[in-house]
Formats: structure tokens, sequence, C-alpha cells
């Protein structure tokens, strides 16, 4: 079969850092003799090259070439190029990781849209990745039509045969941004580029030793000289006008504007402050026209125009009081709806955590020059976010949390000026309600819920919550989109989070009786504390005994509260044996009911669960003792290497 991708790997000492990528690579969907894996080691020194060479061994699929360290990623990338025989070439980190589905859905997309260039929607563990770009798919995206600007990393797929007609290779040597100069010109010159956002195809990892290189603190003189190579890209490839102008905005924003707000620019050492901003003063001076700023947030805008006046300590003062500034999300409403899960919250900014509160009708005007102080600063932008509250926009997320996956949900909001007190001042408040559908939520585990609000020259995200206690609502499981999914409350903090396919415990269940349970002409029937949708849901009951198993079809339809569980019992095979009870749902998973059935001649009857047997609780009781003696021993093991 001809290779349909080749996996390019830059790798340099990445140590264990490198198995899950090597996992992801070789767990790939497409068919294994439709991919290859080229790792490309630049000279690493741990024992990374043994490991490659050994999984090559192994691996048909995988081709290990070592080379000496060339001091950053650009030759490594450069050298999987030449050795790359598929169709389509794929970056990827050795610290990073695909979907198991990535490497066909990134294909498939890219071949059924002709693209040259394939984005893949990205999760960040512990890194920021774009959000907006994934919202939706686009299957014929351009710098134009869609935020790509925002995604310059090179974890893309190329056509191969684009490459090699463009001559477009990675910048050599230790340098910074070389990926920006490679993805722009890449952007810039496609026929067309397909953004693939329905599916989770990178995951971004951040070491828990934050010894990625993007982390590293960088020589601010090397990398505003690199930035402007990347300029110098979109010049070549555009003419002056209000798409240069809103692509170098990528750059001002992103490189130099938020670098000097709030707490990321309070965080740095004092003297390194000053030395980024004189380099970033330099840049703005030389390379962007008025256009380019004007294009920005208020926010942004303000310390854009204080990066060009090159007034650093009106920057800083600007930051501190950016610091204060956090977005609040309060849940009004949690409750299913045939299936849907419907999450109404409302959505504020505060400052020294108050309620921010703005002039009420203040006229907005452009900003024509750094504010002349702190004071004059915080009443343009007042103005300006009150004026432009007709824009401000509210989204819910759910955040899957052990891969950091995200999908935005349905919602609908309304803006709302709320008087703050008796001088005419207001409160600018989103209140939303979102529709949560069970079958989006692709991962059994926590989902945690996140509200992202544009406004003003802010956008923030914090989690939902929490909930006032007097009116906490707490609505039951369901089971709807082939899920089991529970909404609860996290502890301590009160924020609203997802459990899907996990819990057994938190249902519900628990609470039944033999008292709830009927049993007439041999039909069960059980009122449960689950919600299923209008239309009724297909289960089944698993009946165990030493006599056997039997499994049972059962159904659910929604009553006032809850679900009514309905099944026929097999009479003639249950005579003469108590059978333990157990609800199949999707999954496939058994949930233990506490009754049990004991079928006689006078029929069939509910009777409390019999307990474990003896047998069972002593190796219970031998399980547990065994896990205190493993916790204790690893404890003992980690306070050893403390001391070494």
């Amino acid at each position: 079969m001809p290779v349909k991708v080749s996996v390019v790997v830059p790798v340099y000492n990445p140590g264990v850092y490198i198995e899950d990528c090597i996992t992801s690579l070789l767990a790939q969907s497409l068919p294994p003799d439709a991919y290859e894996v080229i790792f490309v080691d630049d000279g690493s020194t741990d024992d990374t090259p043994a490991r490659l060479d050994a999984v090559a061994a192994a691996e048909p699929r995988v081709t290990v070439v070592h080379q000496e360290n060339s001091g950053w990623s650009g030759r490594p990338r450069n050298v999987g190029i030449a050795a790359a025989r598929g169709e389509y070439v794929m970056f990827v980190d050795n610290d990073d990781y695909l979907g198991d589905e990535a490497l066909k859905r990134m294909y498939d997309y890219g071949v059924a849209n002709g693209a040259d260039v394939v984005v893949g929607k990205m999760a960040g563990k512990g890194r920021g990745v774009p959000v907006e770009l994934f919202r939706r798919n686009h299957p014929r995206a351009t710098v134009e039509n869609a935020p790509l600007i925002d995604s310059l990393t090179p974890h893309k797929m190329f056509r191969r045969a684009f490459l090699d007609d463009i001559g477009l290779r990675f910048p050599e040597g230790r340098r910074r941004l070389e990926d920006h100069v490679f993805v722009t010109e890449a952007y810039l010159r496609a026929a067309n580029v397909s953004v693939l956002g329905d599916y989770v195809c990178y995951y971004h990892v951040r070491r828990d030793d934050a010894s990625n290189a993007g982390f590293q603190r960088f020589d601010p003189g090397g990398y505003f000289k690199n930035l402007r190579e990347a300029l110098d890209v979109v010049e070549r490839y555009t003419e002056p006008g209000p798409l240069r102008d809103r692509l170098f905005r990528r750059w001002l924003r992103v490189e130099m504007v938020e670098r000097m707000r709030a707490r990321r620019l309070l965080a740095l050492p004092a003297d390194y402050r000053r030395e980024l901003f004189e380099e970033m003063h330099q840049v703005v001076v030389e390379r962007f026209g008025p256009g380019v700023a004007a294009g920005l947030q208020p926010t942004q805008q303000v310390v854009a125009a204080l990066i060009a006046a090159g007034w650093y300590d009106d920057v800083e003062a600007f930051a501190e009081w950016e610091a204060g500034i956090a977005l609040t999300a309060v849940p009004e409403g949690v409750a299913w709806e045939n299936g849907t899960l419907r999450v109404a919250f409302s959505a504020e900014y505060t400052s020294a955590a108050e309620p921010m509160t703005f002039a009420a009708g203040a006229a907005p005007a452009p900003l024509d020059g750094p504010p002349e102080d702190l004071a004059a600063a915080i009443a343009w932008v007042g103005a300006d976010t009150a004026a432009r509250f007709d824009r401000a926009t509210a989204d819910l997320l759910v955040r899957e949390r052990a891969s950091a996956a995200q999908y935005f949900q349905p919602v609908e909001f309304t803006r709302q000026e709320v008087p703050a007190g008796d001088d005419g001042r207001v409160r600018l408040v989103l209140r939303a309600t979102a529709a949560v559908d069970p079958a989006t939520l692709t991962r059994a585990g926590v989902w945690d819920a996140l509200v992202r609000v544009r406004l003003g020259g802010w956008t923030k995200e914090c989690r939902l919550g929490p909930a006032p206690r007097s009116a906490r609502p707490h609505p039951s499981a369901a089971l709807a989109g082939d899920h089991v999914v529970l909404p609860y409350w996290t502890s301590p903090h009160a924020h609203l989070a997802l459990d899907v396919d996990r819990t057994t415990g938190r249902l519900g269940l628990g609470t039944l009786t033999p008292d709830d349970v009927t049993t007439a002409g041999g039909r069960l029937r059980l009122p449960l504390p689950l919600h299923v949708p209008r239309d009724g849901t297909e289960v089944s009951l698993r009946l165990t005994s030493s006599h056997g198993t039997h499994e049972v079809p059962a159904g659910l339809t929604p009553q006032v509260s809850g679900a009514l569980l309905e099944a026929e019992l097999p009479l003639g095979d249950l005579r003469g044996a108590t059978w333990r009870v157990a609800l199949g749902v999707p999954g496939p998973r058994f949930l233990a009911l506490p009754f049990a059935l004991r079928a006689g001649v006078g029929g069939v009857h509910a009777v409390r669960a019999p307990g474990p047997s003896a047998l069972r609780r002593l190796v219970r009781r031998a399980r547990r003792g065994l896990g205190t003696v493993v916790g204790r021993t690893a404890t003992r093991l980690r306070a050893r290497a403390g001391r070494r």
C-alpha cells in the first residue's frame, strides 16, 4: 500500500516524556502499512537513541535517523521531510501525542478537500492552544475567512508535493520562531487549508519539569530578530493594506502586548521585563503602521500605544491594575430536558474581587496616542467597553479533565446593564443558557464546565460555580446519548462537573428498597432516580445466582420524577433460587441494584440483597491489606529518594 502519511518527530533528550508519543503513534487507526514514523534524533545524550532503535527493530513502519546536534528543531524536521515517502507529512514534537484517529481523520479530510495543509484540533495539557479556530470545521479556510494565523506551531499535516513545489523548508540553526516562518508561508501559498475542529488530533503537553523548549527564557534580541523574519514572509506574499495589518496584528498581540499584561508581565524579573520591552518598542516603531494596533481590543490598544511610545513605567502600572480583573460565572439552573442538560448561568467581570462598574452612556472615542496616566487609561477602557457591550459574547465549554479536550456547547445569551448605585454606573452582565448533549461527551471521565466571555478588551475563562448553597440545583444522573452522565458539584469549590460513564455509587440507586419493586404477573416495575429522554431508553437486567445468569431486555420510560424500569421476567427459569439484579446501561456496564429476586411457587418477590459470602469478604480484606502494604512501601521509597 502507498504510504499516505509520514510522521516526522524531531527528538532531543526527551527522557520518559517520549513514551506517550511512541504509544500514540503506534496506536493509530490508519493501517500500519499506510503510514510511517520517522524519528530524527538530534544528538540526544540520554537513553533515547537506544530506545528508538529498539522500537524501529520491532516496528517496520518506524525509522530512526541519528545526527549530530543542530541546536534546534528546524534541521531535524527538514531531514525528516527528505526521508518521507508519504503523500502528507505530519510534524509531532517528542513530548506531545496524537489522538488515536488523528492521522486517518486528518488524511481523509485533507484528501476530500484537496488541502495542502490540514490543521487538526488541539488540546493543551498545561499549555495554551487556539480555541476560536476549532469552534467548527473549516473545509476551505484562509487567513482572510478564519483565524488561521492564531495557530503557527508546526503540528499540522502538509502535502509533501506542495512543500516540494514551493521549496518550503524550516529555517535551521539555533534560533526561535522557525515554525512561524514555515507555517505562515504555507498558509499564504497553499491552494487550500482545511481545519478539522470536531476531533482532538493533537495533544500539546507541558512537561512536569517545564523543560519544553518553548518554556525556556529566551534572549530578547535574538527572538525579535527571528520574529522580523516572519513579518518578512507576510510582506513578501501580501500587499499593504487591511489584510497585512490583520496578519501583523497577530505578532503584536501575542508576542508583544500579551507579554506586557497583568500577571504574565509582573511574574518576570524586573530587568528582563525592561529588556523585552525595549526590543518590542524597536519592532513596533520599525514595522507596524497605525492600522495594526487599531484592530486590537481596547486593553490591548492601550498597551500597544504605551509600547510604541516607549513608556515602560506606564505599562507596568496598567499591568498591576489588570492583574486584579477576573471573570466570575454563577450557575442559575442545571436541569435535564429530554436528554439534554440545560445549564443557565450569569457572568461578569470583577475588579479587586468586586463587580466591575462602568459609566452608563459613556461616549467612546478612538485612542489617539498613549493615555496620559493610569486613570486616563482606565477611564478610556471603561468607556469603550461599555460602548461595545452589544458585541460581548458568552460561551460554555466542556473540558475532559484527563486529556484537556474541550468542545463548545450551543448557547443562547442576553446582555443586561444592571444599575450599580446612584451615580449612574452599571454592571455589564451576560445571562446565558447552554444545552449540553451527552452524545458529544466522547470519552469516559470527568468533564468540567467552563465559561468563556469576550467583553471589551478581555477574553477570559473560568470554571462554572459556585452556585449559592441555598439554591444549588442537584439534577439526577441521566441515561442519554449512549452515556451515563451525573452532574455534580466539586468539593470544596462547588464547580459544575459531569461524570461520564464512570461513577456507580453516586447514582442514587443505593436508596432503593425491595418495597419499591413490584412483580405482578411476572412483570417487574421499578421507579429509578434517573432521567431518560422523552422516547425512553432500552436497557437490560442481568440476573445472577448459583444456577447461572440471565440477561433480560428492559426499558426505561420517563416519569414526572425519574424513570420507570419495566421488564418481563422469565419466571420458568428463575424458580428455586435467589437472583442478584444488575441494571445494564450503555458502556456496556452493569450497575448492581440493592435487592434480589426470589422465585418460588407463589411467583417472584423482591427481597433484600444477600451480603457477600465469607470467601468474598476474605478476598476483599486481603486486597485491602495488600493495598495498605504497597502504599506504605511506596511512601518509604519516595522518602528514601528524597533523602538522596
